[in-house]
């Protein structure tokens, strides 16, 4: 169980934003098993909880360890292994390809998520699934609650909701965190990308009719720790993202301010001068205050979350 002080719970662990303590205690270890392990969130939970001393035992699997597709394999894992909690942070996360090869994508996104979710509740396991903003169409102008229509407009968000689906028709306890624009110093990613090509190119062009909300992998991978360790079990669905909005085209001018990158020249356009394979929703912003709420936590704003990815990169 974990003490905090304070009524709220400051995730991001600056001085400036926390002053929180986290002590730990009748430490029997909880067997959890992590998919999507080589991704970046699985990465940051990996990093999160390495020299902490956690009542948690995890089981990193990627997918060479464990083929969330093949059912038999999860049941085998999940009860040889006696898990209690699964964070299924496995996924098809290539948007653009998902158009040409929607079974794969529905393979991982829906089918194993599926399999995850009768698997925990033949064992009693909980389970923590990670979804995405792409379940909506992107048509409103205000910050997307849990409760508002759902409305995938490409084959990886609708392959996304089946999983979100699945999970509630045979989980048992079950939570669903829908976040968006993930960045970390970790795998591959948005921050990642505009580093190297500032770096190689004298001018860029960046989508700026696009709004959302970017996620701190790390400040999220805390948040699932938080929930886990919770002596109350609160099945449902949350957004979670850090705090704000922008665009990908101020976002891109806040990692070049950030890392010293002005002699590349940023330029805006739209959506239509960037044609991709699968639509994007044009306004993705999550609203935030269930979790919040729920979970007594304050989220750090996406800019100083990228200054402490910045300071690791």
């Amino acid at each position: 169980m974990a003490i905090y002080t304070g009524s709220n719970k400051h995730l991001g662990g600056t001085e400036t934003v926390s002053k929180k303590e986290t002590f730990f205690y009748g430490l029997v270890q909880r067997n959890v098993l992590l998919t999507g392990a080589g991704g970046q969130l699985g990465q940051a939970i990996e990093s999160f909880v390495k020299n902490r001393n956690l009542p948690f035992r995890f089981f990193y699997a990627d997918s060479a360890k464990l083929d969330i597709t093949n059912r038999d394999a999860v049941f085998h894992f999940v009860e040889e292994n006696s898990i209690e909690f699964i964070i299924n942070g496995a996924g098809y996360t290539a948007v653009d390809k998902a158009e040409e090869e929607p079974e794969i994508a529905d393979s991982i996104n829906h089918k194993g998520a599926e399999h995850l979710a009768q698997a925990a509740a033949e064992f009693g396991a909980k389970l923590i699934h990670i979804s995405t903003d792409y379940v909506f169409d992107g048509t409103v102008q205000a910050p997307y609650k849990e409760t508002d229509v759902v409305n995938p407009v490409s084959v990886y968000g609708l392959s996304k909701l089946r999983g979100e689906q699945a999970i509630q028709e045979f989980a048992k306890d079950w939570i669903i965190i829908r976040t968006a624009w993930m960045f970390s110093e970790f795998g591959n990613n948005f921050v990642k990308t505009m580093i190297r090509l500032m770096s190689e190119r004298s001018e860029l062009n960046v989508v700026n009719d696009q709004r959302g909300t970017p996620t701190y992998a790390v400040d999220l991978a805390e948040m699932i720790l938080l929930i886990m360790d919770e002596p109350e079990w609160k099945s449902g669905i949350y957004h979670f993202t850090n705090s704000g909005e922008t665009t990908w085209y101020d976002f891109a001018l806040k990692i070049r301010e950030l890392k010293g990158l002005e002699g590349c020249k940023v330029n805006p356009v739209t959506s239509a001068e960037y044609v991709t394979a699968a639509r994007r929703p044009a306004y993705s912003v999550l609203d935030r205050s269930k979790i919040e709420s729920a979970f007594g936590v304050v989220i750090p704003e996406w800019e100083e979350a990228l200054e402490r990815c910045l300071r690791k990169l």
